[in-house]
């Protein structure tokens, strides 16, 4: 039990709004002093982890580059044009979203996200199409942005299993194979394509149904 206080560690560090990476660094060489690994031992562990897997915070940079955009108008701009098109609504921006989202996620291509889509241009003009230039109550407003994120997670969560080579896909064959059931990863894509169309259908008329209460809450407001 003593080889977890590595676990103890990190949930009263966070508990205590201590320096989350700092937490992580004590609870990682309290574990491997525990297990019997010396000083030297844990930092060569810890650089290995971090230089094995240095390409998952490669998506911090892009970070600095929307902060960049968004303080030149990024959002404005995208609020502005998707307000001057007709029949334009905030459903349909996320419907729109979500189908390029599944499309590309289909075939591996990885052109979204919350940070680097989301937030700086889906989310903006779908609040545009709403409020076509005006101002939006800070309840909606945030339904907005919610409705955009959940566009992101459905598009990406039911398209990526489409694409042959998608870690998901590639972990499900690893442990059926072991189990002694071997798939094909191929059949294993052709089954998924259903269920991302159902997903699509299902969002739809979620976001039809959004735009249906949005208006409802535009009116009664201007009332």
């Amino acid at each position: 039990m003593i080889k977890l206080v590595g676990v103890v560690i990190v949930v009263v560090g966070l508990l205590l709004r201590f320096n989350p990476l700092l937490v992580v660094l004590v609870a990682g060489f309290a574990t491997g002093l525990v297990g019997g690994m010396g000083p030297m031992e844990v930092l060569e562990a810890l650089g290995n982890a971090f230089v094995t897997n240095r390409y998952m915070s490669l998506f911090v940079l892009t970070l600095p580059v929307i902060g960049v955009l968004e303080r030149h108008g990024l959002k404005e701009q995208a609020e502005r044009f998707v307000s001057s098109l007709k029949g334009a609504t905030a459903g349909r921006v996320m419907m729109l979203y979500m189908l390029f989202r599944q499309l590309t996620c289909a075939v591996g291509l990885q052109l979204g996200g919350h940070p680097t889509f989301v937030r700086p241009i889906v989310a903006p003009m779908a609040e545009g199409a709403l409020s076509k230039g005006g101002e939006l109550d800070p309840d909606l407003s945030d339904r907005v942005r919610a409705m955009a994120a959940s566009a992101e997670n459905y598009g990406n969560f039911f398209g990526q299993l489409i694409f042959i080579a998608s870690g998901g896909l590639l972990l499900i064959k690893g442990v059926m194979d072991q189990a002694g059931h071997p798939v094909d990863l191929m059949r294993m894509g052709m089954y998924a394509v259903p269920t991302a169309v159902c997903a699509f259908a299902m969002a739809a008329l979620r976001f039809h149904l959004f735009d249906l209460s949005a208006k409802r809450d535009l009116e009664r407001g201007g009332n």
